[in-house]
């Protein structure tokens, strides 16, 4: 076989191998984990498909709270994959498309590092991008980040690799970019990345405009039938959000935005990736640890002295649009989230930018390469892919045991339909398991209180007005405080003379509690 078939057959081969290895490793992990039953999954993700499913948002009220109108668009493929197979099976389905990231990831370091892509060089970044903690976190669970994150990182990979005679790729990589923001509007910082990094490409004026018409493509094929219909329903096409600037009468006009988690000065901003090497509650709900973030400070520190040393470039053109991309991504997300899940796709970018950054700064003017310099380079990027990954400490977003399926038993009761008013948050995910013709009603919601005489007050007042067989009900979680007065509102309370009926929660030894309730009058 001549030398140029070999090379061929290896360049597809290797990707393959990377693929299979990649997504049964994630599958595996994934079987080890158990089942997902994350916060958010309980909340919204399963509620918000069986809505869909079931035409329920012209029954219930936000059951979910506000996070009932997020799109659900990109959570109907682990809904049918864990409802239509039998457990694991769907999971681990999951589990392995999650592990393609990581060939997205071996093709952008091919592309950035060029003929300093050893097979050194592309281990370890595969190796710092499989062993991140939110990306660990968010495998085989239902987590939008890491699904999204393909389309993301392959679309920047066409960006880079894209040139005068293949400006179409900035089209195609606008599409891919731009559908992952119609899925999941926090994917917006990459977009912001995307467009910074290409004013440092070679026809700008080209290749911006390319990438505007490809996006608005993308977010209108996967965003805009739920955008219609949000502005139609409601007057917001992204309702709940910006509402103080596309106001829904269903809501205050605030924009609803978490702040719990962002920097408190510039300092603190900067500390941040510092903070992760030790814990990671600055920007999560559950510790983790991490030191990608503080290894890739400190390799930018060394390669800005290396270019003042140097006075030659150290970074060329591709590197330095990895660059913008990165940073304005990175401080985008640090100022408007600061939510670290949000932050896979740079997470996994961390990888290519490690060894990128290593291997630029080690061939610099400033040094003299020996025979030896790149076996000495590969073993410096293995050596600190290692130890990147041996720091490592993902949280616990709570899972179930595979031997013990969610299938509750649901009481005599609660078997006729029945009202029920949610007096608590996450209780949506068990709508499914309650009789079809019952209806939610969500009190509880701080960031979107059910204001009066709104189309919801109006709809929870009808439904009072017609009662179902099965009664009214007020539904919390067992062992946490909740707010009973909500239910003066409606002219109710908890009837004291019939006892409250218990209902299993997803996460073991955690129940939901329903009890009965009867008019303030009586």
């Amino acid at each position: 076989m001549k030398p140029k078939a070999i090379a061929k057959s290896r360049n597809t081969l290797i990707p393959i191998a990377i693929a299979v290895a990649a997504m049964t490793a994630s599958a595996f992990y994934t079987w080890l984990q158990g089942q997902d039953a994350n916060w958010d999954w309980q909340n919204y993700h399963e509620y918000n498909v069986w809505a869909i499913l079931n035409d329920r948002y012209g029954t219930d009220v936000l059951p979910a709270g506000f996070q009932t109108y997020f799109s659900p668009v990109v959570y109907f493929p682990v809904y049918y994959l864990r409802h239509f197979l039998p457990a694991p099976y769907g999971s681990l389905i999951i589990g392995a498309l999650h592990g393609l990231n990581l060939v997205v990831i071996y093709f952008v370091a091919r592309v950035l590092m060029r003929e300093a892509a050893s097979a050194s060089a592309i281990a370890a970044a595969i190796l710092i991008a499989a062993s991140g903690p939110m990306t660990l976190v968010e495998v085989g669970t239902s987590f939008a980040d890491i699904l999204t994150a393909l389309p993301v990182i392959a679309g920047f990979a066409l960006i880079v690799s894209a040139d005068e005679s293949k400006w179409t790729r900035y089209i195609f990589a606008g599409v891919l970019i731009g559908a992952a923001v119609g899925l999941k509007l926090t994917n917006v910082v990459f977009a912001l990345g995307a467009a910074a990094c290409l004013l440092l490409s070679a026809r700008p004026l080209l290749a911006l405009p390319c990438l505007a018409i490809g996006g608005a493509v993308g977010a209108a094929a996967s965003g805009g039938a739920w955008s219609m219909m949000l502005w139609r329903e409601l007057g917001n096409p992204f309702f709940p959000l910006f509402n103080a600037i596309m106001t829904s009468k269903e809501l205050q006009p605030v924009n609803i935005l978490d702040l719990q988690f962002l920097p408190r000065g510039v300092l603190d901003a900067l500390a941040y990736p510092f903070y992760w090497l030790v814990t990671g509650t600055q920007t999560a709900e559950r510790p983790f640890r991490d030191a990608r973030f503080a290894v890739v400070t400190v390799l930018l520190v060394i390669t800005f002295f290396a270019r003042l040393a140097g006075r030659a470039p150290v970074l060329a053109r591709q590197d330095s649009q990895f660059l913008v991309f990165f940073l304005t991504s990175y401080f985008a997300w640090l100022g408007l989230f600061s939510i670290q899940r949000y932050a896979v796709v740079l997470e996994l970018l961390c990888g290519p930018l490690i060894v990128l950054l290593i291997a630029r700064v080690l061939a610099s003017p400033r040094y003299e390469a020996p025979d030896w310099a790149p076996k000495r380079n590969g073993v410096m990027m293995l050596s600190i892919a290692v130890a990147v990954a041996l720091w490592c400490q993902p949280g616990d977003w709570l899972h179930r045991p595979w031997s013990l399926p969610y299938q509750p038993n649901i009481s005599e009761r609660l078997q006729r339909p029945a009202v029920y008013l949610l007096l608590d948050k996450p209780v949506a995910y068990v709508a499914p398991q309650l009789p079809p013709q019952s209806r939610f009603y969500q009190l509880a919601d701080i960031a979107l209180p059910i204001l009066r005489d709104s189309e919801f007050d109006r709809r929870i007042r009808a439904g009072l007005a017609d009662p179902l067989p099965g009664g009214i009900w007020e539904l919390h979680i067992r062992d946490k405080e909740f707010r009973r007065d909500l239910l003066d509102t409606y002219g109710l309370q908890v009837d004291g003379s019939k006892s409250c009926v218990e209902i299993e929660g997803v996460v073991p030894s955690t129940a939901l509690v329903a009890c009965p309730l009867e008019s303030r009058s009586k």
